[in-house]
């Protein structure tokens, strides 16, 4: 076939025909490494070293790898599209690096592969929350793919219902770009002087010491609860300038020894440390994280390695499930359904209840496109075969699932509301009637924690 006769390679068909290439490799006997480089163009690592430190491939093998690269690949292979590593010292380092990932569908692994990104490379990266301290606390991710679904007046009023049984609730606005929860949950509270974007700042060049990070609400939860905000921008120290923009251009860096996950992370507990250092002296039971939507890092980060449960929020419409989609899939690819699926559940946002529009009728509608859409992360049990113990396909009408959505009633009276000048507006009963069985089930899931903690362990 000649060149002008090949069929045009693009991004999205060159990582499988770039993985059929280092699975041949594998079936030589040779382990590999994967590489994908800002661009998406891909060099293959080959393990070569022989019991005598010499390589075990020979010329017309690495001939033949290099041609097949170049001819399937097209423009993404790589400048070095094939790599020995007992002729580059440093590929040994990138063969031991613990940030590579295995193939999902070669259960020897001697296939793995490495991302390298400018943004969204934590969505593959899913790992247990890192805890501190006796009592492990429970955080919950809230998160819409598209903005305006009403994911920030959930928390709010979420956050209000738990601290109202009695928990001590910390509330983490990491929306930085549109910082929000602050006004919605703060009342007659004075706002702390520093924020989440100011320890990420301060964080990186050691200045940690004596930040105010966390404020308590002017609400007064009932049964001796607490309700704690963490803003994403503070007030500001008086009379010097807050220069908010200058500091979010800087938050999402890697530092020394500290990749920005680790640096949020870090950040996060700082919170929650601050807290049980205040007068209270209490740390918090549940941690409520209003994250960043859309594919961003911070979204990346919060959902696949700070909390115990994410509420994924959506209206039935081919934006959402086009959107969930591309994140499934890319979970799926890099092998980490079984650490992240049941971490999460769906939560269908102004649900309209009308006799022009049934409510039950719009919920079977989201639950069936939430199913399609989830598939790629369950378990494919084919006609006739038993499921193994650690199968887990759940159905259609499972209530339980995490397809299954959590309902949110569209209520008129919630768009346009200024809050600010709406005392006491989560009281009102409208907007009681039109959260009512989200919150219900939300405080259930929140509580319960993670329903196997091994599912999702670090790797």
């Amino acid at each position: 076939m000649t060149s002008s006769a090949r069929r045009t390679v693009r991004f999205d068909s060159a990582r499988p025909a770039a993985f059929d290439v280092a699975r041949e490799v594998a079936g030589e006997g040779f382990e590999s490494l994967l590489v994908r480089d800002v661009l998406g163009r891909f060099s293959l690592v080959i393990d070569d070293h022989g019991e005598d430190g010499t390589s075990r491939v020979t010329s017309e093998q690495a001939t033949s790898w290099r041609s097949l690269l170049t001819d399937r690949l097209g423009p993404y292979a790589g400048e070095r599209p094939l790599v020995l590593a007992s002729a580059m010292p440093v590929a040994r380092t990138l063969l031991a690096s613990t940030r590579t990932i295995p193939d999902p569908e070669d259960p020897t692994e001697r296939v793995r592969f490495l991302d390298n990104t400018v943004v969204g490379e934590d969505w593959s990266r899913v790992s247990t929350p890192d805890q501190t301290g006796t009592t492990p606390v429970r955080r919950t991710a809230v998160y819409g793919f598209k903005g305006g679904v009403g994911r920030t007046t959930a928390t709010a009023l979420l956050a209000r219902d738990l601290a109202d049984i009695g928990k001590v609730v910390l509330v983490v606005d990491l929306d930085l770009e549109s910082p929000g929860v602050g006004p919605l949950l703060l009342g007659d509270g004075r706002l702390c002087r520093h924020g989440v974007v100011d320890h990420l700042v301060e964080s990186a060049v050691g200045n940690t010491e004596d930040l105010e990070l966390v404020t308590r609400s002017g609400y007064e939860p009932a049964n001796l609860g607490e309700l704690w905000i963490a803003p994403a921008r503070g007030a500001g120290e008086e009379g010097v300038p807050n220069g908010y923009v200058d500091k979010l251009n800087r938050v999402y860096a890697d530092t020394a020894g500290a990749r920005f996950a680790d640096r949020l992370a870090a950040t996060l507990r700082a919170c929650e440390d601050a807290v049980e250092r205040s007068e209270s002296g209490r740390r918090p039971d549940v941690v409520l994280l209003d994250s960043r939507a859309g594919i961003h890092d911070v979204a990346a980060v919060t959902i696949s390695q700070l909390c115990d449960l994410a509420l994924l929020f959506g209206a039935d419409n081919d934006q959402t499930w086009a959107g969930y989609g591309d994140l499934f899939e890319a979970w799926a690819a890099s092998g980490q359904a079984p650490r992240i699926r049941k971490r999460l559940r769906m939560v269908a946002s102004m649900v309209p209840d009308s006799v022009h529009h049934s409510m039950d009728t719009y919920l079977e509608s989201f639950r069936t496109s939430a199913y399609r859409c989830f598939s790629a992360l369950y378990d494919t049990i084919a006609p006739g075969e038993q499921s193994g113990p650690d199968a887990y396909s759940p159905g259609l009408e499972d209530d339980s699932a995490p397809h299954d959505p959590i309902p949110i009633l569209f209520e008129p009276g919630l768009v346009g509301m200024n809050v600010p000048n709406s005392p006491r507006w989560q009281e009102r009963p409208f907007v009681r009637a039109a959260y009512l069985e989200f919150l219900a089930t939300a405080v259930e899931l929140v509580l319960a924690g993670p329903e196997d903690p091994e599912e999702y362990g670090a790797p």
